[in-house]
């Protein structure tokens, strides 16, 4: 662990978080927005205690992550697209707030959160089986083929769980309108998917073979 490496993580933790909050309850116009709290709370907490642990335990891979710089055009446009969505997303959450458009009943909202925090522990998991992960497309030094745990279900287990933690999120938000503008997710990380394969093929030694072995991206059975 280095002391820039803890600066930036604190900068971009609390940078995030206000972001997500005045995404959240600056259109609402108020703080009375159970929905909004939900989130902020458990996307951020388990947030704060994954990077202490990926501090103290495995800095690199924590650097890796604070990495979002992707190099590649194609996918910088699946990133810009990501965060074009999770903008109108949230907006439009709050906006329904403020105009009393129709909100998921509690139950829904606190059952969604259960899915968000289950997604969340899954995240953690394959935080744990690979190393390697990082927010870009890269091939990194040492890199090898990991097919064990998820990996042996679907390749791309990291996006599969990103799709049930984000499809999730505009419903913590108590927002179908919200919901349908998520609806796009699948079809962003289709694409992002099919350029990272492209890329494994030519630079990661063994993925050609993997690809054989594990057959479904995502979901098992579907794609």
């Amino acid at each position: 662990m280095t002391k820039k490496l803890f600066i930036s993580a604190i900068i971009k933790f609390f940078a995030g978080l206000l972001l997500v909050g005045l995404l959240v309850f600056l259109p609402a116009g108020t703080f009375s927005f159970f929905g909004g709290w939900l989130l902020m709370g458990i996307l951020f907490i388990p947030m704060f205690v994954a990077g202490i642990v990926m501090m103290i335990k495995n800095p690199a891979l924590l650097e890796s992550r604070l990495n979002a710089k992707e190099k590649q055009k194609d996918q910088s446009l699946v990133v810009k697209l990501s965060g074009l969505m999770f903008l109108a997303g949230f907006v439009v959450s709050g906006l329904g707030v403020r105009f009393g458009w129709y909100i998921l009943p509690r139950w829904a909202i606190i059952a969604a959160g259960a899915v968000f925090l289950t997604a969340y522990a899954l995240y953690a998991e394959v935080l744990r089986e690979n190393t390697y992960l990082s927010r870009t497309i890269e091939v990194q030094k040492g890199q090898k083929v990991i097919d064990t745990g998820l990996y042996g279900i679907v390749r791309h287990p990291m996006y599969a769980v990103t799709l049930l933690l984000f499809l999730s999120m505009p419903l913590v938000l108590g927002s179908v309108y919200a919901f349908v503008i998520f609806l796009v997710y699948p079809f962003i990380i289709a694409k992002r998917i099919r350029g990272e394969e492209e890329f494994l093929e030519k630079e990661l030694e063994g993925y050609k073979e993997y690809k054989q072995k594990v057959k479904y991206r995502m979901i098992p059975f579907i794609w």
